[in-house]
């Protein structure tokens, strides 16, 4: 009998200890992963920015040494990101690929121009910006025009401080969730020895020696739950430099190694603090009230 008593009380324990680091590692994960989502939006953002093309049309009559100047006029432009020039040859390929049937052979010309996608740098998507790049290059005489998606540069700007706005307020308010589920956590684990603890106190232990196992003991269980949260966090990061590897994440180490470790340091003082109070407050209950 005593046997299986000891057992149940081993699963028990067990239990309540495989719970909390359950919890604390879900609530760092996804902390953890709000944070480096936060870090990488602007890089991000930015991806999406550069993706936007604007498109610099020439006139028939440019010759080959008024393309390549312009080339080489973009590649110390401080605006531009990329650039890839478009003959109308592969301009009329491009066109034929896409409708399916070749338009030249009605039309006995090929009506398209020579023209260069020029991809800006992120910080130079924006409206004001672009028509100031657009009066700069209409200086030259042989432009036949200047085209861009106004309505796009418009909507990604103004979705982008939209979404920044609610990451800002989700972070808050998830911190404040994370704090609260692990709180909790180690709260009901230590409810189960809230006996333990006032037996402990009316053999004289100080309140001091009888936390220190209890905290100890949190410890242990909040670095468990803080480290499997930092490989889960180390696993997304390597999924995502592998299959889109053109947003760059693993760039900024430095700011993500900050993170991981503000993970563990987290993990690790939440659940100090939270042992702390919670065994406080039943080292100040009376016996009477532990029921």
């Amino acid at each position: 009998m005593a046997s299986s008593f000891e057992k149940f009380q081993k699963r028990r324990v067990i239990t309540s200890y495989f719970s909390v680091v359950l919890s604390i590692f879900l609530v760092l994960f996804l902390l953890g992963l709000l944070g480096l989502f936060v870090l990488n939006s602007k890089r991000i953002s930015n991806n999406f920015k550069e993706e936007i093309a604007m498109t610099v049309f020439f006139k028939n009559d440019a010759n080959d040494t008024i393309i390549k100047a312009f080339d080489e006029e973009l590649k110390t432009a401080k605006f531009a990101k990329s650039y890839e020039y478009v003959s109308k040859e592969k301009a009329a390929e491009m066109h034929k690929k896409d409708i399916g049937e070749d338009f030249m052979q009605f039309l006995g010309v090929n009506p398209l121009q020579n023209s260069f996608d020029i991809y800006l740098k992120a910080d130079y998507v924006v409206n004001d910006s672009i028509a100031k790049i657009q009066n700069r290059l209409r200086k030259n005489e042989m432009i036949a025009d200047i085209v861009y998606d106004k309505q796009l540069v418009d909507k990604v700007n103004d979705k982008i401080q939209e979404v920044s706005l609610w990451i800002l307020i989700f972070s808050g308010i998830f911190a404040v969730i994370s704090v609260l589920l692990i709180n909790s956590s180690l709260r009901l684990s230590i409810y189960a020895n809230r006996f333990i603890i006032k037996t402990m106190q009316m053999v004289g232990a100080t309140k001091s020696f009888i936390r220190k196992p209890f905290i100890v003991r949190s410890l242990i269980l909040g670095l468990i739950g803080s480290l499997l949260a930092v490989f889960a966090l180390i696993g997304v990061l390597v999924y995502f430099e592998t299959n889109y590897d053109n947003l760059g994440i693993m760039e900024n180490q430095l700011a993500i190694a900050a993170v991981l470790l503000g993970v563990v340091v987290l993990g690790m003082l939440i659940t100090w603090l939270s042992t702390f109070f919670a065994t406080q407050r039943f080292l100040n209950l009376r016996t009477d009230d532990l029921y």
